[in-house]
């Protein structure tokens, strides 16, 4: 049986004058008139690691011929790394109501508005494969993740929210719930170089902030206390590692370069390079002696360094 691929596109869609205006009379979108639409530019082509994924694809295929055309319409067919994602992610979020070229016009659209985004996104395949010892490479990184994938439909729906656009971003958020079991509001904040290793229910809240090189497992919540109103999620510095089945609740700051163990729940704040650990939360060695992180825990990805007494523990 042939492979089903003829939901994938190469990287010029295209939309007929029906489906455009039936569309845009339901309002899903701004109207796109395609003709008059710019080429996409060098802007957007990932730089060294667009080229890098090239080069695998086109190892990829060498090694397994039967994904040739998969990764034609996924990778080697599109100019640049905004428009492969543009792709996979239509691909990925799309509805029989709601079409991948639809979808597709949406995303590339943002995309060529705000080129720093696509150095977010390099940014975060970077982190993948450095980071994730089971990650082989960007392209497995780049179709496989759904971390990574629901990642960069919240960059995107973050931008529209940015843009009063809200009920386009609420859609977006609602199809990245559906597809990959990971629930972001489009108005939280989001820095580069993010890891959401696993990603299955995640939850990040409308006012949460997310710094750099940010690392956060599954099952992690970034939300609010529920007697809230207003700027009610956490903060998140830069280098944080959150691990597997954390809560963090409240309006509350987690200091840069801070490592949160798993399943511990956290009210208060948790000063910089501290681990804290428990339910609730409490940093190693207490309030006044409190135990220093010495590495990046966000890059390092270590989540039993604070067990100094491992050898000793019985079950």
């Amino acid at each position: 049986m042939a492979p089903c691929i003829d939901t994938f596109r190469t990287c010029k869609p295209q939309l007929s004058h029906e489906d455009n205006s039936r569309f845009c009379y339901m309002n899903l979108f701004r109207p796109v008139h395609l003709p008059s639409r710019a080429p996409i530019t060098n802007s957007l082509d990932g730089g060294d690691v667009w080229l890098k994924m090239l080069e695998e694809a086109k190892s990829d295929v060498e090694q397994e011929p039967i994904l040739s055309s998969y990764y034609h319409a996924s990778i080697t067919s599109h100019p640049s790394l905004g428009s492969a994602l543009a792709n996979i992610l239509s691909v990925k979020l799309s509805t029989l109501t709601l079409p991948s070229n639809t979808l597709f016009e949406m995303f590339i659209s943002v995309l060529e508005e705000s080129p720093e985004m696509v150095e977010s996104v390099k940014q975060d395949l970077v982190a993948a494969k450095e980071r994730d010892p089971a990650c082989l490479s960007y392209v497995h990184c780049f179709l496989s993740f759904k971390g990574f994938l629901a990642c960069q439909a919240h960059r995107i729906a973050h931008k529209l929210w940015s843009q009063d656009r809200k009920i386009l971003a609420l859609l977006i958020q609602n199809r990245v719930s559906e597809a990959f079991a990971v629930d972001i509001h489009p108005g939280a904040k989001i820095g580069k170089g993010i890891l959401l290793d696993h990603a299955t229910a995640v939850v990040i809240g409308e006012t949460a902030v997310v710094g750099d090189n940010v690392s956060i497992l599954h099952g992690v919540t970034l939300g609010g206390t529920g007697k809230q109103c207003g700027d009610r999620h956490p903060k998140i510095g830069d280098g944080v590692l959150i691990g597997a089945g954390t809560c963090i609740l409240g309006n509350i700051t987690i200091g840069e370069g801070a490592k949160i163990g798993s399943g511990s729940v956290v009210l208060k704040d948790v000063p910089p390079r501290t681990t804290a650990v428990g339910n609730p939360a409490r940093p190693i060695g207490g309030k006044e002696n409190r135990r220093m992180v010495d590495k990046v825990p966000g890059l390092s990805m270590d989540q039993t360094s604070y067990l100094t007494e491992w050898s000793d523990y019985v079950i």
